[in-house]
């Protein structure tokens, strides 16, 4: 899938470009137009940085049309109104922590030369609204999603009106990585007596 996110004049309301794997192309609309980085822009960058395969751009990719974006052209799958509707309903839990995870990269991003106990700590009080699992973050792979966001908004800063930035969305790399964390062997641990009691 390839996403382009023309710099309009400052204040336009901004959209992207969206064309998808299955041929349907859609302009996903943002907020206003100026010289910081766009929100979707960054939430693509850490979703592909900290390979996030559920997330915003992972559900367009998997066929989720949300109320912002418009079909510009191409021809939509069969059923592509009810597939959306199906990974709407499961996505609400997914999307709340892409974008709780894009605020605290974005936040990582604005400290400079963040240290491991610095990340750490941020995650405690950013990330504290998710469940434990989806809260346990690897300080190296923020940092470098981090410094990413930092590289993406100073190529945002010197775009003149009229240039674009455009990005691939690595589906099949993110969902093969997705695939191999779930097949990852669990350590089972033997079982412990305490206080006198066992297995009955």
């Amino acid at each position: 899938m390839r996403v382009t996110f023309p710099r309009l004049p400052d204040h336009e309301r901004t959209y992207a470009l969206v064309e998808r794997d299955d041929g349907a192309v859609y302009r996903l609309y943002g907020g206003r137009a100026g010289p910081r980085l766009p929100h979707d822009i960054m939430h693509f960058v850490v979703e592909r940085e900290l390979h996030i395969p559920d997330g915003i751009w992972g559900g367009i990719a998997s066929g989720i049309v949300f109320d912002s974006m418009d079909h510009v052209s191409g021809r939509r799958p069969p059923h592509a109104r009810e597939r959306s509707r199906e990974l709407l309903a499961s996505f609400r839990q997914r999307g709340l922590r892409a974008e709780v995870l894009a605020n605290f990269v974005e936040c990582v991003a604005g400290l400079d030369h963040p240290s491991d106990i610095q990340i750490l700590t941020l995650a405690a009080t950013r990330l504290s609204v998710l469940p434990e699992a989806d809260a346990d973050v690897e300080p190296a792979e923020v940092a470098a999603a981090a410094q990413a966001l930092q590289v993406e908004a100073a190529r945002w800063a010197r775009l003149r009106v009229g240039e674009e930035l455009s990005y691939e969305w690595p589906r099949t790399a993110l969902a093969a990585r997705s695939r191999a964390r779930a097949r990852k062997p669990r350590i089972v641990r033997p079982y412990k007596n305490r206080k006198g009691r066992g297995p009955s």
